[in-house]
């Protein structure tokens, strides 16, 4: 029965999910007409929203940069042959589907615990290595699990809510704060991330399809990278291949890492609390360098490597957009964002108050696809009416956190650059993706309701 149930959901998403910018395109126009016809604000007001320049459809240039660079960079990374030769060692621990899928899925849950950026990348990454070295594991189920891992990253040292809280944040005139003791290295939280892992390793392994509709990775996958052998004969040639230009820079980007990360060690707060979209960029940067082993191999590389962010590109503007519209207000203050979280709020009580305002912020990040921008939108919002109701203030911030990670299974936007690296569609995968959001949305909420009555 679950896997008709999951064939059902493939199929359905397979006919009817058009390609993500069509997605995004459709995404716009309710989201604009919502905002005309459900708060106070005139089709002017929505279009000034959208297109503004610096709050609206650009607002996401910095991000849509960071989030390419990261494909980018990663995948130049993987080219390298020591790369290569790491990823493919882990695979190989692979022996069946069974392990595939499941080594995939925790390994890119860890990595999304560390930090979210390395775990889209790693995932991807790693499924793909298992790909090219197991016949009969099915492509789109191995890169749905490396993307799974992605639903617990806000729970984890990354996770942009819980630090922003942890020193101190302004909410409607009033500082709110929460250690991250009593937020990510709460009891509970752990025990929602290790059980939601242990589901997602369960359910990945169940989806995956009989032998007749198996469907294996694209044979021009399978092949490795060929290093290509340079001519140096001009003068020119000589310079874009001087390792002595190599080796400054090389020098040049690690001494600033090595200082960067050795900053935070000495201030007490811990390395890993320096991993970020710049530092990690940065780190995959200068690793594919100096692996590369040369200057102008790894500039044919990122050539090669670049096309596969146009997803991102093209698609980035109009998320931008759609967020501009869910948080345009009208003359009394009244967005979709704060209707959307006004009514959970209005039928809580200090029980269900944590479930209702993670079933909320799903809603909202389907639409608002950034945890600081739906921090932004909710807080005022949940973190007032926790207090009202005396929930406490960590609680109330997890739930929204907890929203965030979970939609974003069954959002285009978060799975480009995954998907990118791999080399798939996203109806390729968000059938699959479809069945982990209703799993862990049960994880998730008893989780809530746990918390709440627990603790």
């Amino acid at each position: 029965m679950f896997k008709r149930f999951t064939n059902a959901c493939v199929k359905l998403v397979e006919r009817y999910l058009p390609d993500p910018f069509l997605f995004a395109i459709v995404l716009t126009m309710v989201v604009f007409a919502a905002s005309a016809i459900f708060t106070g604000n005139t089709v002017m007001d929505v279009l000034a929203a959208w297109g503004n320049f610096s709050s609206g459809i650009w607002n996401l240039l910095k991000f849509s940069m960071q989030t390419s660079m990261i494909v980018v960079f990663g995948s130049a990374l993987a080219k390298t042959p020591a790369f290569t030769k790491l990823i493919n060692k882990v695979a190989s621990y692979a022996k069946d589907n069974v392990s595939a899928i499941i080594l995939t899925t925790v390994v890119s849950a860890i990595f999304s615990w560390l930090n979210y950026g390395l775990g889209l990348i790693v995932g991807a990454l790693l499924g793909k290595a298992i790909a090219k070295r197991l016949r009969g594991v099915d492509y789109r189920v191995l890169i749905a699990a490396a993307y799974s891992g992605f639903v617990i990253w806000h729970q984890g040292l990354s996770g942009s809510i819980p630090l922003t809280i942890s020193t101190g944040f302004d909410v409607a005139g009033k500082t709110i704060q929460a250690d991250i003791t009593s937020t990510l290295f709460h009891p509970m939280n752990l025990i929602i991330v290790v059980v939601c892992v242990l589901v997602l390793c369960v359910v990945n392994v169940a989806m995956h399809p009989d032998a007749e509709h198996t469907i294996s990775v694209d044979p021009s996958l399978l092949e490795d990278e060929k290093v290509v052998e340079y001519e140096i004969n001009t003068p020119a040639d000589k310079m874009e291949h001087s390792k002595i230009l190599w080796a400054l820079t090389c020098l040049l980007g690690w001494a600033y890492i090595i200082y960067y990360f050795a900053s935070y060690a000495a201030s007490g707060k811990g390395i890993l609390n320096g991993l970020g979209r710049d530092s990690v960029n940065l780190v995959l940067l200068f690793a594919g360098i100096l692996l590369h082993g040369d200057l102008r191999r790894y500039v044919d590389v990122i050539k090669d490597s670049v096309s596969s962010v146009a997803g991102v590109i093209l698609q980035y503007p109009f998320y931008a957009g759609i967020m501009a519209i869910m948080v345009v207000t009208d003359a009394q203050g009244l967005s979709l964002a704060v209707l959307i979280s006004n009514f959970f709020v209005s039928v809580s009580n200090q029980i269900t108050f944590p479930l209702l305002s993670f079933l909320s912020a799903g809603i909202v990040n389907f639409l608002v696809p950034s945890g600081g921008g739906q921090w932004t939108v909710q807080a005022p919002i949940v973190m007032t009416a926790a207090e009202q109701l005396g929930v406490p203030t960590n609680l109330a911030a997890m739930a929204i956190a907890l929203g965030d990670q979970w939609t974003n299974m069954i959002q285009p936007f978060w799975a480009l650059p995954a998907l990118a690296v791999a080399g798939l569609k996203a109806k390729d995968i968000m059938g699959y993706m479809v069945v982990v959001t209703i799993a862990t949305g049960i994880v998730f909420a008893v989780g809530m309701l746990g918390w709440a009555m627990l603790f």
